[in-house]
């Protein structure tokens, strides 16, 4: 047998043709519910299916969708969680960013024990934490405010340990050569070491975005005019008004869907990045 037959004889899998229908079938299995909201979508109200078949069939119209943007505040809950996303990541990355610098490059006592603090806090879940997140807000006056949705958000015990793990993998004498340079410890930071973890802060950054477009327990607690609704919130509250329809609830959910599906073709790279570089699953 020549040499290129036996190259072709090693790349050939024979699993290949099942591999592939499988991806194929589990990629529509996630699909399904989309295709099938924006059917429902299109189903005109004053016409239900009776069989699960029918909300394929025509006929179709966009009256639903010029219905829930006239006479919902969609809109406005896009553009809260959008700006309560965005402010919220930035002040994450910065404070993540400089207390990972500061433990990992910044000699000072007690540098080791200041980190095991970070530890615990990726075992506590959230919601043990409502009650006296709510007092602490509360007391400052912060409740239904922007800086009350954000501030409670910004703390990310895993930013930092993600960061710190990061940073220590820089080397010590480039942080060296750059302080006998004369080079300032904000210098330092800034032009030297933040720029080698740009992969690490866009894996924060994408995981503290989406945590908090979807973040729907504290927004709900914490919002009680309806101005400041966020997409999580507001939601379910329009949804209510029409429990016994599918059509109207499902038009509004896929018009919310819209802006975090573009938002993923847009950064398809860096989410998949993202979210390998942290090693999170499921």
């Amino acid at each position: 047998m020549s040499q290129p037959d036996t190259m072709l004889s090693k790349k050939r899998d024979p699993l290949r043709l099942p591999k592939v229908a499988l991806a194929l079938f589990v990629t529509l299995l996630f699909l399904f519910p989309i295709i099938w909201m924006v059917f429902v979508s299109l189903k005109p109200e004053s016409q239900p299916a009776s069989s699960p078949l029918e909300w394929f069939l025509p006929p179709y119209t966009f009256v639903n969708y010029i219905d829930i943007i006239g006479g919902s505040d969609i809109f406005l809950w896009v553009w809260n969680s959008f700006i309560i996303g965005i402010i919220t990541t930035a002040l994450t990355l910065v404070l993540t960013s400089l207390a990972a610098f500061a433990l990992s490059k910044m000699k000072f006592r007690y540098r080791r024990a200041l980190f095991v603090f970070f530890i615990p806090g990726l075992m506590v879940p959230g919601e043990a934490m409502i009650i006296p997140l709510y007092e602490i807000i509360g007391a400052l006056n912060l409740l239904d405010t922007y800086s009350g949705l954000i501030l409670p958000m910004i703390a990310a015990p895993l930013g930092v340990i993600i960061l710190k793990s990061f940073f220590d993998g820089v080397p010590n004498e480039v942080i060296e050569s750059a302080q006998i340079d004369g080079c300032s410890d904000i210098r330092l930071f800034w032009n030297i070491v933040l720029p080698l973890a740009k992969p690490a802060l866009a894996a924060i950054g994408i995981l503290t975005f989406i945590g908090s477009w979807n973040n729907f327990l504290w927004p709900y607690l914490a919002i009680i005019s309806e101005s400041l609704y966020t997409l999580p919130v507001g939601i379910p509250m329009y949804n209510s008004n029409y429990s016994e329809s599918y059509i109207l609830p499902m038009t509004v959910n896929a018009l919310a869907s819209l802006p975090v599906i573009i938002a993923f073709l847009l950064f398809e790279k860096q989410i998949v990045k993202g979210i390998s570089f942290t090693g999170i699953k499921g």
